[in-house]
């Protein structure tokens, strides 16, 4: 078949549906005239597919999260120009010998030098380049001092200044990590330092030529600060309560520390009530508003106003027991230059390093050097990406033939040397395997689409000690019978990789799963509702019986004159006789509705299987007619595309391919004897038997036609009354 221009296509049917296949590297050259139509996916998911999520991301070239048909085109396209045989694709191999670069292209000539380099810096010598081989890029730079990332580390210079200074940079303005793993610097980060040097010292000589000014207390102006901060709160609480006091005298008391408060708490240990003893006031109100120094302040607070007495009070007030609280208000103003100063400060990420540190640091002035090792290693900027290059060809070489056969064919899916991406695991539950175990992202989706696939679908929430989370899977039932699988059983999950997880039945999409379980299906619904009425009634019993039983107990202590008896109605034994006749008047017409059939049946042997037959035929038969159509369209479409993947075409798994997803346990014929086997006493048996042949006599005698039972009254034949006419008379002769 030719499709959007003239290569020939080869199609073939794969899981009921008429595929395109792709199954040489000419078909990959070609892959671009293939048309969208005849594409199985249109596009698929990133995440939770059993194919290297780093292939994926590199297919995933305008990053939305998805694979789509240009994406996997342009990925052919590339990836058929820089090898020179395509055939090699179909090998999945995680190996790239240098014999396949296609040296007449440009582009291929230079990933095969780069090639050549990456192994020559992992000191590795070889005419051939794996994924392993490129998968740790700490180990392809790890002797290198330049790697065209723009960054500098300390190994990029032999100067121990420059050294030194890029370990200062580091430590002020926080690294950048190189590609070696170790950590190192850019230019912004460069530009940032020497620019926080200069505002530091210009910031620092702004107050030191002001000084007196902005440092009233000289060095110890910045703890001088921190002691007023620590109770300015408490001091101005205490000035206001003061000013309250004299407004309203009256409320003096209330605004003081009460003895009662005190006493709710002279029973604890005071020693560890120091918090709640902060929260009272600092000082005793008075009238003076003065605010004492000595014994008298709250003794939770005693340390701090010690701390500003002897850094502040002292150098203003010497020798003063108390302060009012004008005189507060003038320390305070002491800071003000300070703290206008501190609000101006700039270059504060290189504080640490010491004024003097900074002041020789921009004199000795290596910006230019750093800049310039920066610029050597950027040079090798086009050679770094290429490695880049190198490990993204080795990745299409390894997965991208695994994606196409999961993409424009599922060939992988229909294939039982293979698996597809999708299949997360197996699940092992009630005597099964199913092989079809799909990871869930969306349960909401899931629940919209799952049912139109006419699937028998588990949802299993599944934990694992080693990875951290729940997992969701989808496991689809395709063979054997619904057996003691329910809501809540536990089962084994096994993800691709042999990692076992603990999985729990959260949800089931019932739908039929074989042909032998649709037939026994109404069988089993029968017995169910049966089991399920004679539970109902024998809870019903119980709890009736318990009732009477709780009653008899509570009246038993309580002494009462016993009622008298009501008497017993008379045995009714036309109530009796009715119930006999209805049962009666049942069994006649069931037994005269198989008389008749038998009668149109005839009386031979086979007959009688007919008749079971038609039977058996009319219960199991529309569950089984049901079940047939349903099983003619299991498609896995709706499930993908619950997850994600927009599907071009059906999915569909038949019975036959069904049996191949799900294995059943067989066990071989036991030759031994079960020792714990119960065993029936010979009497029983006979009873068994007995009862057997009774029941089947009755049927036999209520289905035989009434004149062929033995001991039925015979009824008279009835003579055929015929007409007598008589004879017309001879004509007279002529």
């Amino acid at each position: 078949m030719k499709s959007n221009g003239n290569y020939d296509w080869k199609i073939s049917t794969v899981g009921g549906v008429t595929r395109v296949n792709i199954e040489s590297g000419q078909d990959i050259l070609h892959l671009d005239e293939l048309d969208r139509k005849l594409w199985t996916a249109l596009s698929c998911p990133l995440k939770d597919l059993e194919i290297d999520e780093k292939t994926m991301t590199m297919l995933d070239t305008n990053g939305d999260g998805k694979i789509h048909i240009e994406e996997v085109v342009a990925a052919s396209k590339w990836l058929t120009s820089v090898i020179n045989d395509p055939e090699l694709l179909l090998k999945r191999s995680s190996v790239l010998p240098f014999t396949a670069f296609n040296t007449s292209n440009e582009e291929g000539l230079h990933l095969l030098e780069t090639s050549k380099q990456i192994l020559e810096n992992l000191g590795l010598e070889k005419n051939e380049i794996s994924v392993a081989d490129v998968s740790d890029s700490l180990a392809i730079f790890a002797k290198t001092r330049f790697n065209g990332d723009g960054i500098i580390t300390e190994q990029s210079s032999d100067d121990e200044d420059i050294k030194a200074l890029i370990k200062s940079i580091i430590d002020c303005m926080g690294g950048v990590t190189d590609r070696s793993g170790d950590p190192g610097i850019d230019t912004d980060k460069i530009e940032a330092f020497y620019t926080a040097l200069a505002d530091f010292k210009a910031w620092k000589e702004a107050g030191d030529a002001d000084k007196a000014n902005v440092f009233p207390y000289g060095d110890d102006t910045a703890a001088a600060l921190a002691a007023c901060m620590a109770v300015k709160d408490k001091v101005e609480d205490f000035f206001m309560r003061c000013k309250l006091a004299s407004f309203n005298a009256d409320s003096a008391a209330v605004l003081d520390v009460s003895s009662a408060k005190i006493g709710e708490i002279s029973n604890n240990n005071l020693a560890a009530s120091t918090d709640e003893i902060a929260t009272y006031p600092l000082a005793g109100v008075n009238a003076e508003h003065r605010l004492p120094l000595g014994n008298e302040v709250n003794p939770a607070w005693a340390g701090a106003m010690a701390a500003l007495k002897a850094l502040v009070i002292d150098k203003e007030y010497p020798k003063a027991e108390y302060i009012t609280e004008e005189q507060w208000v003038s320390m305070l103003a002491k800071f003000d230059a300070y703290n206008a100063w501190m609000g101006t400060k700039a270059g504060a990420v290189v504080e640490g390093l010491g004024y003097d540190a900074v002041v020789k640091t921009l004199e000795e002035n290596k910006k230019e050097a750093l800049l310039d090792l920066v610029a050597q290693d950027k040079a090798l900027e086009s050679k770094s990406n290429a490695i880049d290059q190198v490990d993204k060809l080795l990745h299409y070489f390894r997965d991208f033939y695994t994606l196409l056969t999961n993409f424009v064919t599922f060939s992988d899916f229909y294939s039982p040397e293979r698996k597809a991406i999708f299949q997360a695991g197996t699940l092992y539950i009630d005597e099964r395997a199913c092989d079809l175990c799909v990871k869930v992202n969306d349960m909401g989706a899931q629940g919209a689409m799952a049912p139109l696939s006419n699937m028998y679908i588990l949802y299993c929430d599944c934990t694992c000690k080693s990875k951290p989370g729940t997992m969701t899977i989808a496991a689809v039932v395709t063979d054997g019978d619904v057996g003691a699988i329910m809501v809540g059983k536990h089962a084994v999950f096994y993800d691709r990789d042999g990692l076992g997880w603990n999985a729990t039945v959260t949800k089931i999409v019932e739908n039929p799963i074989s042909i032998r379980q649709a037939f026994w299906s109404p069988y089993r619904k029968m017995a169910k509702a049966v089991e399920d009425m004679i539970n109902k009634r024998a809870a019903e019993k119980d709890a009736k019986v318990m009732a009477d039983a709780n009653s008899k107990i509570e009246s038993a202590n309580v002494p009462t004159e016993k009622p008298a008896e009501a008497p017993k109605p008379p045995f009714d034994i036309a109530k009796f006789a009715g119930i006999f006749a209805a049962i009666g008047l049942a069994i006649g017409l069931v037994a005269s509705a198989l008389g008749g059939l038998f009668s149109w049946l005839g009386l031979h042997w086979y007959n009688v299987v007919i008749f079971f037959l038609i039977i058996i035929l009319i219960i199991s038969g529309p569950s089984m007619i049901m079940a047939w159509l349903k099983l003619r369209k299991r498609n896995l479409t709706p499930i993908l595309n619950a997850n994600g993947w927009a599907l071009n075409q059906r999915l569909l798994v038949n019975t036959k391919f069904g049996a191949t997803l799900t294995g059943i346990a067989k066990y071989p014929v036991v030759k031994t004897k079960d020792p714990f086997t119960m065993k029936t006493p010979w009497y029983k048996k006979l009873l068994r038997w007995f009862i057997f042949l009774v029941l089947l006599a009755v049927a036999v005698y209520f289905i035989l036609p009434k004149d062929m039972r033995p001991w039925w009254p015979k009824e008279e034949p009835v003579a055929e009354q015929v007409e007598q006419v008589e004879a017309p008379a001879e004509a007279p002769a002529e």
